[in-house]
């Protein structure tokens, strides 16, 4: 496999596009769907997540965390396979071209009218982008204070769900925000189960994640928890609004998280963890496709 599509982080990608299926669904059941601006939010979405992977890949191979202790996949510059000029060239790339995707977004769903409104979608563009980049590279990388959880459960959930609805409906109901939670949580357990298997090599560089400052049982607790309130934004989302037996379909996929935590609980070893990140991610696309299509049916 060539190294840059290795440091794309091919696996995460169907995560980074959860939530904007999610905001196109909600929009289609509102009978606000508009394709073209779905396809852009999710070309916009997939550039930043690979921004943010390539970054990932910088920042932790210069500040220490992509060592030889830690457990994971080995990375593109930690093995030489690309060096750290490269990256960052790559890094200005593809941020480059995730602006340029994300102004043609807002020029197809908000045109030339509200200029404020067009503004603001570009500031938070701009913040979606330094987010990507800071997470761990950057002189004072926000990954390794602990907060990469929050601007995941943000950007994953919050803003590419209600972001995505808002563009094709120019509305925002408050319900809309119990799903995007919802996907927010399952996003933030996908990154979980990276800082547990981090865990030992992370206290070593000095990257202080949630379960460095929680310790390996109460961030496997904290993993639980994230899954049962996931599920619990889109229940309580369906007795809202319920119309039909059809929204209950999201259902099905609560086996698929119901085994993932039960073996982030019994997985110890490092290595052992890694495909449950892969197994998180698909389990929440199939928990958006079943939402999605609940709701849409229904």
């Amino acid at each position: 496999m060539s190294p840059w599509i290795s440091a794309f982080r091919p696996r995460t990608l169907p995560l980074a596009l959860a939530s904007i299926l999610t905001g196109g669904f909600l929009a289609q059941a509102a009978g606000h769907f508009n394709g073209l601006v779905v396809g852009l939010a999710a070309l916009t979405t997939i550039l930043l997540q690979v921004l943010s992977n390539l970054a990932n890949d910088y920042g932790d191979s210069q500040n220490g965390a992509d060592s030889i202790h830690r457990q994971g996949p080995q990375r593109a510059v930690q093995s030489g396979a690309i060096t750290p000029a490269q990256m960052k060239r790559g890094m200005w790339i593809c941020g480059l071209l995730a602006l340029g995707s994300g102004l043609a977004l807002l020029w197809v769903a908000l045109g030339a009218a509200g200029l404020g409104l067009f503004l603001a979608f570009v500031a938070l563009g701009l913040a979606a982008i330094w987010a990507a980049v800071n997470y761990t590279a950057g002189n004072n990388p926000y990954g390794y204070a602990g907060l990469g959880d929050i601007s995941v459960f943000l950007f994953f959930g919050i803003v590419g769900v209600c972001g995505t609805y808002f563009l094709q409906t120019r509305t925002l109901p408050l319900q809309v925000l119990l799903p995007a939670a919802a996907l927010g949580c399952f996003a933030t357990a996908v990154l979980n189960v990276n800082n547990i298997r981090d865990i030992n090599s992370d206290v070593l560089a000095g990257k202080i994640t949630i379960p460095v400052r929680l310790g390996p049982i109460y961030a496997r607790r904290y993993h639980w928890l994230l899954l049962v309130l996931g599920l619990g934004c889109a229940t309580v989302f369906v007795a809202l609004t319920y119309h039909s037996p059809w929204q209950w379909l999201f259902v099905l996929a609560a086996p698929l998280f119901a085994f993932n935590a039960r073996q982030v609980w019994q997985r110890q070893e490092s290595m052992q963890l890694d495909p449950l990140l892969k197994q998180m991610a698909l389990s929440t696309l199939v928990f958006t496709v079943l939402f999605g299509v609940g709701q849409v049916v229904g």
